[in-house]
């Protein structure tokens, strides 16, 4: 079996990680699971409720 190169794999966990933490906290004190994909940056006020369901 070919090994494979585990760096573009560390990449996209930390990403992964990365956008997971900024779901969660802090803007959002309760914990829950994030809606996936959870849009940002370039969303509306209405998505954003979404998003961030409290």
């Amino acid at each position: 079996m070919p090994q494979l190169d585990p760096s573009p794999w560390f990449a996209l966990l930390s990403l992964l990680l990365t956008c997971l933490y900024n779901n969660c906290y802090p803007l959002n004190p309760k914990p829950h699971f994030p809606k996936w994909p959870a849009p940002q940056s370039t969303q509306t006020d209405k998505t954003n409720h979404w998003t961030w369901s409290w």
